[in-house]
């Protein structure tokens, strides 16, 4: 059952796989939001992890 589920899974994950050059421009701007409101990996910002 698992092995099923798992293949199932794998076969929607490559038939809807992103571009590669799509995934990092997402995490380039994820950083740059995330720097501009200065929080920190956990959530926190920088003023409260200090």
């Amino acid at each position: 059952m698992q092995t099923r589920a798992l293949r199932a899974y794998l076969r929607w994950r490559n038939a809807n796989a992103r571009h590669r050059d799509v995934l990092a421009a997402e995490c380039r701007e994820r950083t740059r939001v995330r720097s501009e409101k200065g929080i920190r990996w956990g959530g926190r910002t920088r003023k409260a992890a200090a």
